[in-house]
């Protein structure tokens, strides 16, 4: 993999930091392969070539379908994603594009619909930790090679 810094090694502690928060995200009830599924379309949305590979082949390897990751930027017009699914990647979209899109009170109250209170949290948490990294591989040039 490329990349212009290794910022592991320049800023340890703040990744680490970091990469706590993105374990605590595993541990939620939200189911795995959604949270995949919210990786990789943030990762869409951002342009992240890093954490679409990532995410693309982690997705796989835990037994998502290949139609389901495939069409996951048409999530919309499929209806092999179930509509909590779609409701999570519905979120996820607006809080990736929160300055044009913002998250109104009828997408909340539709999510709210298949999650409860926590799980909207971690919902979040979720997508705002995968914007984080989109912004962070971007920026330092990371990206993936050729094996």
């Amino acid at each position: 993999m490329a990349q212009r810094i290794d910022y592991y090694n320049v800023a340890p502690d703040p990744l680490d930091i970091i990469g706590k928060m993105d374990k605590h995200t595993q541990t939620t009830d939200i189911d795995r392969k959604l949270r995949e599924l919210i990786r990789l379309r943030a990762s869409q949305i951002n342009g992240c070539a890093l954490c679409l590979y990532m995410h693309n082949t982690a997705a796989l390897k835990m037994g998502e379908t290949e139609q389901r990751v495939y069409c996951i930027s048409a999530w919309e017009e499929c209806e092999f994603y179930t509509e909590a699914e779609k409701v999570a990647l519905e979120l996820t979209e607006h809080v990736t594009l929160i300055p044009t899109k913002r998250v109104p009170d009828q997408l909340y109250q539709r999510v709210r619909k298949h999650y409860d209170e926590k799980q909207y949290v971690d919902l979040v948490l979720i997508i705002t930790q995968i914007n984080t990294w989109n912004r962070i591989a971007i920026a330092m040039g990371h990206t993936p090679t050729e094996k």
